[in-house]
């Protein structure tokens, strides 16, 4: 069966409204009964799908009563969720964006990350997490806590059933995050998630000089029923890319990545190497 496009926006879209209509105690039945709604009319809607009008929509959420606030952002985003393409801004610089990325990584069912400054989010240890954290201007310091618990909470998309590649720059595993003990720490973490058959780690060597992710870091996102997805983020937003143009593109870029990066085994003896 082919894999049908569903945009992230509109994946996050249905979410919300699953809530909205859990919230209510009533059932997809129910609501589709008394808004005069097919029931297959609001299965889509919960599936990020569409399938209805803004005004049948509006219909939707006055029944369910949902908060003015959260009303216009629903609305908000069901105008967005025709679009191959999602540009999310997080005006006060805690990455409340965390959480889309998060839906996404749980619903991929394989992830490759390009990491070129610092070890990958996924595979921090929670002090490396904070010290990273902290290091941001607008992150307060009562927020750090906060937001390194959704982060560490991030790694409970590790199973077997999934296919995790992580190709990691070199100068990546040399920044000196916190002290030697943490980066030792760190360094001992990523050779123990190394050994997981479903968890790859590569390291493109500072030796070869320029490398194909010269651009930045990312993460692509491929599922088992939806079209893959790009995700680069910035200290203030993030984006998720969808266009065919853009998958092809960071595709040529990942297939360079692994040609570049050095093998499982020589990544392990390169990161052992750094602890002695």
């Amino acid at each position: 069966m082919p894999k049908r496009f569903s945009s992230v926006v509109g994946r996050s879209f249905g979410d919300a409204i699953r809530d909205v209509i859990q919230a209510t105690g009533m059932s997809q039945r129910r609501i589709a009964e008394l808004l005069d709604f097919e029931q297959a009319k609001v299965s889509d809607l919960v599936n990020g799908k569409g399938g209805v009008t803004e005004v049948e929509l509006a219909m939707l959420l006055g029944l369910c009563q949902t908060p003015p606030d959260e009303a216009r952002r629903l609305l908000a985003l069901y105008r967005e969720s025709r679009e191959k393409g999602y540009l999310e801004f997080n005006e006060d610089g805690v990455p409340n964006q965390l959480h889309t990325l998060i839906e996404q990584e749980r619903l991929a069912n394989k992830i490759f990350v390009w990491a070129m400054d610092l070890i990958p989010g996924l595979l921090q240890l929670p002090q490396y997490s904070a010290e990273v954290v902290s290091a941001v201007p607008k992150i307060k310091a009562e927020q750090v806590a906060e937001i390194v618990a959704v982060k560490v909470g991030r790694k409970a998309i590790f199973h077997p059933s999934r296919e995790f590649i992580f190709c990691i720059h070199e100068q990546a595993l040399r920044l000196q995050v916190g002290g030697v003990e943490l980066m030792v720490a760190q360094l001992n973490e990523l050779l123990h998630l190394s050994i997981r058959p479903y968890i790859s780690v590569r390291i493109v060597p500072l030796s070869i000089g320029v490398h194909a992710g010269l651009a930045g870091s990312f993460t692509r996102l491929a599922y088992e029923k939806f079209e893959p997805v790009v995700y680069l983020e910035s200290h203030n937003s993030h984006l998720f890319l969808e266009d065919k143009g853009s998958i092809t593109t960071y595709d040529e870029v990942v297939k360079a990545l692994v040609a570049q990066a050095l093998d499982e085994e020589q990544s392990r003896e390169l990161i052992s190497s750094l602890l002695t």
